[in-house]
């Protein structure tokens, strides 16, 4: 029944686009009509979070009768996740990246959701027939997309050697630091780094140990990135045994919910306690997940989000373009978006459409738009961020630094603070 449910929404999603398009397009010459899409994963614990993403584009597009310029513009939603995986799948990944490529209206990408995905997608549409192909995320934090990481990064994900990646949230070297700065605030000394094994973990991991070494807690895990979890495990009661030796006030873990997280914090207080004995704080890959955050075990953990949650922004800007925003989008679909991201969705969509207006209607004359000359702000009076958003015409990244801490509390993700990195 959830499985039926949530397949109509996303149809459901599509067909109000489409059908919004009829009126508009009817009397356009079809030279003026250019796809834009949304490449997220719809299968897995992730899913209400990015169907709500969908449905605000959605919404979005057809608040401003799907013109961008001159342009008249359309929604494809891809669906980069399998049943087989749970979540996103490089190989749906990959096929997606060709799909884009191959569609010749296409001429940008919102998304993706996970940085691994965006990390296959990125070459392929660099190297698109006619100029790079344009993709704007609302979630990928890994620093490696767009400034110097591991080794090869990011200059790997360029081989034509020209930018054709932005997005509209901060990085994990930002998100990680501001993670242990807060661990320390609140009188932590020792932590215990797990990462989920993928790029994502990994790298907002590594940022969480590096930080935390700098500032003297002491980190009881080994190696850069901590432990990694085997994602196939039905119990991790034998790994907490080890760290609980080692008697943490702290446990850090670097990865997304999809990947057997219920099990890894159910196992985490069984063992170690719950989350007024020892402490567990996770990045925005634990946020906007109605399961994680109606388990008994999760209540008290405490998560970054890599950007300002969609509470600050209202309390912020509360009669800003962001706020109606929200405030439409409740009374469209009868209930709030599902966490933060889905508004930055729609703010990658700001940026694309703002590009498509100054463009030629050109995938090449898109990716020009951002990266040549003054690249694309979205001024306060009209972003979905409350505040002005300006893209770095040489990286592709926000100028914002923004980081907020939060907490689980009465099963609902609850905003404790915005925290800027020191």
């Amino acid at each position: 029944m959830k499985k039926s449910f949530r397949a109509v929404s996303i149809v459901a999603a599509v067909a109000m686009i489409t059908t919004g398009l009829v009126a508009t397009s009817a009397v356009t010459n079809a030279a003026t009509v250019l796809t834009i899409s949304t490449d997220l994963p719809l299968q897995g614990s992730s899913f209400d979070s990015n169907d709500s993403t969908n449905k605000a584009i959605a919404l979005y597009l057809k608040q401003i009768n799907y013109k961008a310029g001159k342009y008249t513009v359309k929604l494809k939603i891809y669906d980069d996740a399998t049943a087989a995986k749970g979540g996103w799948d490089d190989a749906k990944c990959a096929a997606n990246a060709q799909a884009h490529v191959a569609n010749k209206s296409e001429v940008a990408v919102m998304g993706t959701y996970n940085s691994g995905c965006a990390k296959i997608i990125v070459p392929i549409l660099n190297q698109a027939p006619g100029g790079a192909m344009t993709m704007v995320s609302d979630a990928n934090t890994n620093p490696g997309l767009t400034k110097s990481w591991n080794p090869g990064e990011p200059d790997v994900y360029y081989p034509k050697g020209i930018r054709n990646y932005a997005r509209v949230c901060t990085t994990d070297d930002i998100q990680g630091s501001a993670a242990a700065q807060f661990a320390k605030s609140i009188g932590i000394k020792s932590v215990y780094v797990l990462n989920d094994t993928q790029t994502y973990g990994q790298g907002v991991a590594q940022a969480f140990t590096t930080e935390a070494n700098k500032i003297g807690l002491t980190v009881l895990s080994s190696g850069a990135y901590g432990e990694g979890w085997d994602v196939k495990q039905s119990s991790y009661e034998a790994m907490f045994t080890k760290i609980a030796a080692l008697k943490p006030d702290m446990v850090y873990i670097g990865g997304i919910f999809d990947n057997n997280g219920g099990q890894l914090i159910k196992d985490k207080v069984k063992v170690l306690g719950n989350n007024t004995v020892v402490k567990i704080m996770g990045p925005d890959g634990f946020t906007g997940y109605p399961d994680f955050n109606s388990m008994p075990e999760a209540d008290g953990a405490y998560l970054s989000f890599a950007g300002l949650s969609t509470e600050l922004l209202l309390k912020n800007a509360p009669n800003g373009a962001g706020a109606k925003f929200v405030k439409a989008y409740k009374k469209e679909y009868k209930k709030d978006p599902v966490g933060s991201y889905p508004i930055y969705g729609v703010a990658a969509v700001q940026v694309i459409l703002a590009a498509i207006a100054k463009s030629n209607g050109t995938r090449k004359g898109v990716t020009n738009a951002i990266f040549s000359g003054s690249g694309i702000t979205i001024p306060a009076s009209q972003s979905v961020l409350g505040k002005a958003l300006a893209i770095s015409t040489l990286t592709g990244d926000t100028l914002a630094k923004d980081i907020t801490i939060e907490i689980v509390k009465g099963g609902a993700e609850t905003t404790l603070r915005a925290w800027t990195v020191k």
